[in-house]
């Protein structure tokens, strides 16, 4: 599947309009999209001052197993 550039994306967004030329929808790149859908959540999340805290901590911490013996254990 080839990846197109940033610029190509938003070149590639189709408006829908109604009968008198209003807009009414786009049809969106689904990279576009996924982008945009992981900023909003982002943005979500870290509104909430605990739940910035708590996914700070999450992702300083050093403890915890690595990925690959995770999936030996889990036998995948």
């Amino acid at each position: 599947m080839e990846t197109i550039t940033k610029e190509k994306q938003w070149e590639s967004i189709q408006y829908i309009c109604d009968e008198e030329g209003n807009t009414t929808g786009v049809i969106v790149p689904i990279e576009l999209w996924e982008e945009i859908a992981s900023e909003r959540e982002t943005a979500y999340l870290l509104s909430s001052q605990a739940m910035k805290e708590r996914l700070l901590k999450a992702k300083n911490r050093q403890d915890g197993i690595r990925f690959e013996v995770v999936r030996e254990k889990l036998g995948i």
